[in-house]
């Protein structure tokens, strides 16, 4: 199992986000993100927003850091991409 993070760079409401994705399946990076114990609100279409605070747990657990692009990257290579205004 392997699942990608990208650095807590994106602001939202008062604080920084990561994003938490697969590129092989959605049941894999559910089941990752559960075993996080994040709850399923912080999925949103194609990832798991994840709070700095929590960045540092997601890559002990095993999440591999990458960049942003190159999480798209994946993501989109991996025919897992939902781009905001597109049907899930």
């Amino acid at each position: 199992m392997t699942v990608y993070i990208d650095p807590p760079t994106w602001p939202g409401h008062g604080r920084l986000w990561s994003h938490l994705v697969s590129d092989v399946s959605f049941d894999e990076l559910h089941l990752f993100a559960g075993g996080l114990g994040v709850p399923e609100r912080a999925f949103e279409r194609d990832h798991y927003d994840i709070p700095a605070h929590r960045y540092e747990d997601a890559v002990r657990a095993g999440a591999v850091t990458v960049g942003s692009k190159e999480l798209v990257r994946r993501l989109t290579a991996a025919g897992l991409r939902r781009p905001k205004g597109r049907p899930a």
